[in-house]
């Protein structure tokens, strides 16, 4: 199966605070088409987070598909509490990176 970059398929990917303690990633897509060919594919998954994250998939606490926004919504536990001694993005904001570099099916690629 061909890959494709997210990017090539997102129109946002961002990362923020979901409270001091949870961190929440949105990837909100182009196109509804690209993102029902994934969300049906089953491609986003708390193993796929954790991975990327380098974290264990109970520390993924959830992955939603929004479907009115053909968007995706991952929350995951903050490995330390926002501005604690020795946080580095106390916004959460800058946590998105693994995703950027992330290769997804290419939708019509075919199985």
């Amino acid at each position: 199966m061909r890959t494709v970059p997210l990017t090539e398929l997102a129109a946002v990917i961002r990362s923020k605070n979901a409270g001091p303690y949870e961190l929440t990633l949105d990837i909100i897509f182009k196109r509804e088409a690209d993102y029902l060919f994934l969300k049906e594919a089953g491609f986003f998954t708390r193993e796929l987070f954790a991975r990327l994250y380098g974290i264990a998939p109970d520390q993924v606490l959830n992955v939603v598909y929004f479907d009115p926004a053909a968007a995706v919504k991952a929350t995951l536990v903050r490995p330390l509490v926002s501005g604690a001694l020795g946080d580095t993005d106390i916004y959460g904001a800058q946590q998105h990176a693994p995703l950027l570099a992330l290769q997804v099916p290419s939708p019509g690629s075919g199985s």
